[in-house]
C-alpha cells in the first residue's frame, strides 16, 4: 500500500490550440479513468537501499520500479533533471527473452585445451528465459504513456529537455500525447535515426531500417548545443557569419562585394542520424540485452542538450545505455526500470565503468517475485480450483465452480502489466460498470485477486455504496498465494584463510549450488528438446554436473555490513564463454570455484544464471 499520493503536477496541464475545428487532442477508449488516476497522484512507496558503489557523492541512481513511483519519490526528494532520454515499449507486439548460458564447471575448467580460445556460441550450452512481452492493447497503452509522460513532466526543470525513442507502431499517437503533456509549441525535432547496418528479410514492402525521437522542451528556457561531425572529405562551401541586424545567417562577402568561400572539414548534425545498430558478432558495447541501443546514439543525445554535471534520467533504462554514457561525459544519472534483468546488467556494466552509485528499490509489491512471467504462468496452479472458462472475457482469469453459488469468475491482475498491480477506485469502478455487467446474468460473486491496493477500508466501502450491481465482489490478497512461487537457491560452502593468497586473505569456497528455478528451465528446455528430437537434429539435453556449480554467473563478498543494505569489497562474474570478470576487470582465466577478499567475509551474494539473487551469512571457521 503506498505511503501516501504525491500531486503528478501543481498546475492544470496546458490546453492546446484549435485549428478551425480540429483539436490536436487524441481521444480515446478508458482517458476518463486515466484522468481520474491523476487527480488522485502519483503512489509513493517505501523506498529501499540494496546497495552502495563507491562513495556516490554525486548522488548517481539506479532504481528498480515503474516509473510513475519512481517519479513520486524524486518529487518528493525534491530532485528535478535536466534531460530524460525514455525508450519505452514500441507496443509492437514482440516478445523479448534472453539468452541464457551455462558457465564453465570449475572442477574441469582447467582441463579444456582451449584456454585462450572462446567457443562458438553454437556450441555453448543455453536455453531462453522470456523477460517480458512488448504486448499492448491500444488504448491501454496509450492511457500508461499518458500517465507516465505527466509523471515525468513533474520532476523536469523548467529548462529540461525530453527524447521520447519509438518507431512506427505507435510513435504517431504518442506524438499527439507529448502535444498535449507539453505543448505544441515546445515540439523542437523528430529525429530519424537510420540504423542502415540492419539485416532484413525478403518481405512485400520496403524495409523499416528506422526509429523515430521525438523531442520536446519543457519550457522555452532550453538548453540545446548544436553538433558537428567530421566529413569524409574537405568540401568548398559559402562562408556563413551572423548578421546582428538581421537577426540571421548571411552569405560572408568581401570588400568588393564578392562571396566568400571556405574549406569545409566538418558538417552539422541534422535530424536524420545515419547511425549502425549493434550486432551479435559486435566485441565491445554488447551486454546481452535484448533492446541495447548503441552509445553512439546517447551521446549524440547527451551533448546536444546537456551540459557536464547535469543531472540526465531514462526511466525505461534497459541495458543501461543511458546511465553508462551520461557517466562516461561527467553527467549525474539516474538508470530506473522494472525489469531485474536490467538493473543487474547496468549495474555491473557501471560498476566496471568506475561509476559510482545507489541502487535503490520501490516496495511495491511487484518487486517481490523476481520473474513475473514465471509467476503468472504457475498462478492458475496455485489458486485453488481455477479454471479456464471460455464464455468469460478475456478480463477474467478463469473461473471457480461452488456447489452453491455456481460460476464464480476470477480476476488476477496481470504482473507484467503496471496498469493493473494497483487496486484502486478507478479499477473497482470498471470492474462494478464494464466487467460484472457483461457476465452471464446467473453470476451470483465474483473475486478480485489484488498485489496491491489503495485501501481496502475505502474500496469496501466504494463497493457498499454503490448498488448498481447485485453481484458479490470478495477482495483477496494475491500475496499470499504466491508466498510460495519464489524458492531460495541453496549453496554449500566454506571459508579459508589464505594469508599469501594474491587476491586477499581470505577465500568463500563454493562446494556446491542448487536452484530449483533454473533446474525447472533446464528440465522444460530438454523436455521440449526431445519432443522435437529427429534423427538429423538428434537429441542435445542440457546436463548439469552435481555440485552445480556451472548455473552460477556472478558472485560478491560484503565485509563491511553484516546486514542491511549491500557494499561489494569483492566481485566476480562468469561470462558466457567461462572467464571471470573479478572486480570490473576481464580476464582469461577460468573460475576456479572461490571467491577471495582482503578482509573477512561477512555475506556471500550468489547470482544464478537466470537472474536470482539470494545472500548468505558467511560463518567463519
Amino acid at each position: 500500500m503506498p505511503i501516501k499520493y504525491v500531486p503528478f503536477i501543481p498546475e492544470p496541464v496546458e490546453g492546446q490550440a484549435v485549428l478551425g475545428n480540429f483539436s490536436r487532442i487524441l481521444k480515446y477508449k478508458g482517458a476518463d479513468d486515466t484522468s481520474m488516476v491523476l487527480q488522485r497522484g502519483m503512489p509513493l512507496y517505501e523506498m529501499e537501499k540494496q546497495e552502495t558503489v563507491g562513495e556516490n557523492k554525486e548522488g548517481n541512481l539506479v532504481i528498480r520500479g515503474e516509473c510513475v513511483s519512481a517519479c513520486a519519490y524524486l518529487k518528493e526528494q525534491g530532485i528535478q533533471v535536466d534531460l530524460v532520454y525514455i525508450d519505452p515499449p514500441f507496443a509492437s507486439g514482440a516478445d523479448y527473452a534472453k539468452k541464457v548460458y551455462l558457465r564453465r564447471n570449475p572442477k574441469v575448467a582447467e582441463a579444456i585445451a582451449q584456454a585462450e580460445q572462446e567457443l562458438d556460441i553454437e556450441e555453448l550450452k543455453a536455453f531462453e528465459e522470456k523477460m517480458y512481452g512488448d504486448v499492448w492493447d491500444k488504448e491501454k497503452y496509450l492511457n500508461w504513456m499518458y500517465e507516465n509522460l505527466i509523471a515525468i513532466k513533474s520532476v523536469m526543470s523548467e529548462t529540461a529537455s525530453i527524447y521520447v525513442h519509438l518507431d512506427w507502431h505507435i510513435g504517431h499517437y504518442v506524438k499527439i500525447l507529448l502535444d498535449e503533456v507539453f505543448g505544441e509549441s515546445h515540439f523542437l525535432n523528430e529525429v530519424v535515426w537510420h540504423y542502415y547496418n540492419k539485416m532484413q528479410g525478403n518481405v512485400n514492402r520496403f524495409a523499416s531500417n528506422h526509429d523515430v525521437i521525438f523531442l520536446y522542451t519543457k519550457s522555452d528556457k532550453y538548453y540545446f548545443r548544436t553538433i558537428k561531425e567530421k566529413r569524409d572529405e574537405n568540401i568548398r562551401q559559402i562562408k556563413r557569419i551572423w548578421d546582428s541586424n538581421a537577426q540571421k545567417l548571411v552569405n560572408a562577402k568581401d570588400e568588393n562585394g564578392k562571396i566568400v568561400y571556405q574549406e569545409s572539414s566538418e558538417k552539422t548534425i541534422d535530424d536524420v542520424w545515419r547511425l549502425s545498430m549493434l550486432q551479435p558478432a559486435d566485441k565491445i558495447e554488447p551486454v546481452g540485452y535484448a533492446t541495447q541501443k548503441p552509445e553512439a546514439l546517447l551521446e549524440r543525445v547527451l551533448n546536444a542538450s546537456s551540459n557536464e554535471d547535469m543531472l540526465v534520467a531514462d526511466f525505461f533504462g534497459g541495458s543501461g545505455v543511458t546511465a553508462a554514457v551520461a557517466s562516461k561525459l561527467g553527467r549525474r544519472f539516474i538508470h530506473c526500470d522494472i525489469g531485474l534483468n536490467s538493473i543487474q546488467t547496468t549495474r555491473d556494466r557501471l560498476k566496471a565503468d568506475g561509476a559510482q552509485f545507489d541502487v535503490l528499490e520501490i516496495k511495491d509489491g511487484v518487486q517481490l517475485y523476481r520473474n513475473p512471467v514465471q509467476t503468472m504462468d504457475k498462478i492458475k496452479t496455485l489458486i485453488p480450483g481455477l479454471k479456464n472458462e471460455d464464455s468469460l472475457d478475456s478480463f477474467w482469469e478463469g473461473a471457480i465452480t461452488d456447489s452453491k453459488l455456481g460460476t464464480i469468475p476470477v480476476y488476477v491482475p496481470n504482473l507484467m502489466d503496471s496498469t493493473s498491480k494497483l487496486l484502486d477506485v478507478v479499477l473497482m469502478n470498471r470492474i462494478i460498470h464494464q466487467a460484472i455487467p457483461d457476465l452471464d446474468a446467473g453470476i451470483k460473486k465474483v473475486i478480485v485477486y489484488y498485489i496491491d491496493i489503495t485501501s481496502e477500508e475505502e474500496l469496501r466501502k466504494f463497493i457498499a455504496q454503490d448498488d448498481s450491481t447485485t453481484v458479490e465482489i470478495e477482495l483477496r490478497d494475491l500475496k499470499t498465494v504466491l508466498d510460495d512461487v519464489v524458492i531460495g537457491d541453496y549453496a554449500k560452502f566454506h571459508t579459508e584463510e589464505r594469508k599469501d593468497y594474491l587476491f586477499g586473505g581470505y577465500a568463500v569456497v563454493v562446494d556446491t549450488f542448487v536452484s530449483d528455478r533454473v533446474l525447472q528451465k533446464i528440465t522444460e528446455f530438454n523436455e521440449k528438446a526431445r519432443m522435437n528430437a529427429t534423427s538429423k537434429k538428434p537429441l542435445k539435453p542440457i546436463e548439469v554436473s552435481d555440485d552445480g556449480l556451472e548455473l552460477i554467473e556472478y558472485l560478491s563478498l560484503d565485509c563491511s555490513n553484516p546486514q542491511g543494505e549491500w557494499y561489494s569489497d569483492s566481485e566476480i562474474k562468469i561470462d558466457k564463454n567461462g572467464y571471470v570478470i573479478r572486480n570490473g576487470e576481464k580476464t582469461k582465466e577460468f573460475w576456479d570455484g572461490t571467491i577471495c577478499s582482503e578482509k573477512m567475509p561477512l555475506r556471500l551474494k550468489i547470482r544464478n544464471i537466470c537472474g536470482d539473487e539470494t545472500v548468505w551469512e558467511v560463518k567463519n571457521q
